[in-house]
């Protein structure tokens, strides 16, 4: 479906332009200014991203997002992505869920664990 495309071109310029660089001045460009968080680690609308985005990059400013996959289902993207905020580090299997209105991010929600050591099987988180 064009829409469900069009979702999912935005979601990957989202992870190239901001989530990636870590770089709150393109929040505006890609999220509604009312846009709804459920992650824990920040506030709510693009100005609590914004925040985020600069604790997050003076924390870490090597950290690394690596989309594996990114599904679309009407007006919701889910991302499959394995995120290392220190390099050299396993990092963590990070499932993101974002809805879009008008072509915008409108709210984020989000799951992660770390990358085991070891696994019961052989197929990997990824």
């Amino acid at each position: 479906m064009p829409q469900e495309e069009a979702n999912l071109r935005t979601v990957r310029a989202v992870y190239d332009e901001v989530l990636e660089p870590l770089d709150s001045t393109q929040v505006d460009k890609w999220f509604r200014q009312d846009y709804i968080q459920h992650s824990p680690m920040a506030e709510t609308g693009a100005d609590g991203l914004k925040c985020f985005l600069n604790w997050a990059k003076a924390q870490s400013p090597d950290a690394h997002h690596d989309v594996k996959r990114m599904f679309a289902d009407g007006d919701y993207v889910i991302a499959h992505v394995h995120v290392v905020i220190e390099p050299g580090t396993a990092g963590n299997a990070v499932i993101d869920i974002f809805r879009l209105e008008d072509g915008l991010i409108a709210e984020h929600w989000d799951a992660s664990q770390p990358v085991p050591a070891q696994s019961a099987n052989n197929n990997g988180v990824f």
